[in-house]
C-alpha cells in the first residue's frame, strides 16, 4: 500500500515537536528499513539521547493517524493485493503473516485504514529491531505462538518490494517473490536474487503458483 509519505510526515512532525528540529529525517534513508533504525540514526545525528526517544513513539503514532486522514496523491492499496490475501485467507494450508519494519502499532494504524489489518494474525515488527535480517525467526516464533504451524524458514515465502526484503529471506533461507511496486525495478529486484519478481500483484493466478514453486519442485524430485 502506499500512504502518501503519511509516515514520514508524522516522523518529522513528532520529533520537531520534541526535539526542535525541522526536517530531522532528511537523509535518512526509509525503504526497508525498521522505524528503530530509523529513529535511531536521525536521534544520532541531532543528539537525542535515547532517554528522551521514549516521548517519540506515541506522538508520532498521534500523528500517524492525522496524516492518513490527509487527502493526497499516491495513497491506496497497490494492484492485486487485497485479491492475493483474499485467495491466502481462503486456505487452510497457508498461514498469512506480516513482516515489516514498521512499529506495530504503527504498521496496525497504517493497515486498518485500508482495511488489510484483519488478514494477519500476528507478525514481527521493527520496535525493537535494528537489523531487518532478524526479523524472520521473530515472525516464524510469532506463527507459532499464535497457533499457526512450527514452519521451518525454508517453508516461508517473504513477499516485498526492496532489496532488504529479498535480503531477510536469502539471509533466513525463505524464498522471497519480489514486487516492483515501490521505488525498485524489476532489475533491480532480479538482480539482488529474488526468487520471482513481478510487476505488481494482479496476476493472481501467477503469483499463487510462485508462491506454491518450492513445493511443486519438491513433489517432482
Amino acid at each position: 500500500m502506499l500512504t502518501g509519505g503519511a509516515g514520514g510526515r508524522a516522523m518529522s512532525r513528532a520529533f520537531e515537536d520534541l526535539y526542535g528540529v525541522a526536517n530531522a529525517f532528511n537523509g535518512v534513508p526509509f525503504n526497508g528499513r525498521t522505524d528503530a533504525w530509523i529513529l535511531s540514526q536521525a536521534a544520532r545525528v541531532h543528539d537525542v539521547t535515547p532517554a528522551a526517544l521514549e516521548s517519540f513513539k506515541p506522538l508520532y503514532l498521534q500523528y500517524l493517524v492525522e496524516e492518513l486522514d490527509k487527502p493526497g496523491p499516491r495513497k491506496g492499496v497497490m494492484p492485486g493485493v487485497r485479491e492475493l490475501l483474499d485467495a491466502l485467507a481462503r486456505r487452510d494450508d497457508v498461514f498469512v503473516a506480516l513482516l515489516t519494519g514498521n512499529f506495530e502499532k504503527g504498521a496496525q494504524i497504517k493497515l486498518e485504514h485500508f482495511d488489510l489489518w484483519r488478514y494477519f494474525r500476528c507478525g514481527a515488527f521493527g520496535d525493537d529491531v535494528h537489523d531487518r535480517n532478524g526479523l524472520l525467526p521473530i515472525a516464524l516464533a510469532s506463527v507459532a505462538g499464535s497457533g499457526g504451524p512450527r514452519a521451518l524458514a525454508a517453508d516461508a515465502v517473504i513477499i516485498g518490494d526492496t532489496p532488504l526484503d529479498v535480503g531477510v529471506a536469502l539471509a533466513g533461507g525463505a524464498r522471497c517473490v519480489a514486487v516492483a511496486t515501490g521505488s525498485h525495478s524489476t532489475h533491480e529486484l532480479h538482480t539482488c536474487g529474488a526468487h520471482a519478481v513481478f510487476e505488481d500483484l494482479s496476476d493472481l493466478d501467477a503469483v499463487l503458483a510462485a508462491l506454491r514453486k518450492r513445493e511443486k519442485e519438491e513433489a517432482e524430485s
